[in-house]
């Protein structure tokens, strides 16, 4: 007779964890690319998602290289002082390495770097501690899913869904439906993990992933250049996911 699978026993053993080789494969990784490259900025991510840094990944793949991982341990592969510092100069972007920031280095001149991130951004879906942008509130009559065009209504098995995050629903021809509008969230309060879950379910999008450039150390020189222009605000530096390089 076969072993049932819910007896099956998953050894913790087996989880992966960060070892010291890997730091250490990480920091001999970033000051090759130190050396190979003319430029290398310093970057932060709003609303960052794994998905989306993905993305730039691949479009950047030919001409740069990509890290953002632990802000320590790309500060330590760089060097925070002159006498530690991998290539003369980088010390002084490895001093401005803190909170949740990778590094690019690429051989691209500075203006089209600077265009390029600046004209690019993806919308996504807010999450519990985000802030919101703007005041949803659901009219009376079916609840519309606007993930297809045209939007149609949840299907009635996901009316209990609905009640448990908070909705007064009643099932009208078999369709989860307000009798009352019911405000879901007001621009500048933070979010609730129910009103995140919701504006996701009703297909409401609320942040935007989007690469704000720091600063920018240039081989050839030494020198490290502040990039000037809008920097991303607290609500967006919310910790999202964390990938590790």
């Amino acid at each position: 007779m076969p072993k049932s699978k819910r007896s099956k026993l998953v050894s913790l053993t087996k989880v992966d964890k960060k070892t010291r080789e890997h730091k250490s494969a990480v920091m001999e990784n970033v000051k090759e690319n130190a050396e190979k490259w003319k430029y290398c900025w310093l970057f932060e991510v709003g609303a960052m998602r794994n998905a989306h840094l993905k993305t730039v990944r691949n479009l950047w793949k030919d001409s740069a290289r990509i890290f953002f991982s632990r802000s320590a341990l790309l500060a330590k592969a760089l060097g925070t002082t002159p006498q530690e510092e991998h290539c003369t100069g980088i010390h002084k972007l490895a001093k401005q390495i803190e909170g949740q920031v990778g590094l690019l280095f690429t051989d691209t001149e500075p203006q089209e770097v600077i265009e390029w991130f600046a004209d690019f951004s993806q919308p996504d879906f807010a999450r519990a501690g985000n802030v919101a942008s703007r005041t949803v509130i659901l009219p009376v009559g079916p609840i519309m899913m606007h993930h297809s065009d045209p939007p149609i209504p949840f299907p009635h098995n996901e009316d209990p869904q609905l009640r448990k995050l908070g909705l007064t629903t009643t099932m009208e021809r078999g369709v989860p439906t307000l009798r009352t509008p019911h405000k879901l969230c007001q621009k500048g309060k933070v979010l609730t993990s129910e009103q995140a879950q919701l504006l996701k379910l009703i297909g409401e999008k609320m942040v935007t992933f989007r690469v704000s450039l720091i600063a920018r150390w240039d081989a050839a020189t030494g020198e490290v250049t502040q990039v000037e222009g809008p920097k991303l605000t607290a609500e967006e530096v919310v910790a999202g996911d964390v990938e590790d390089e």
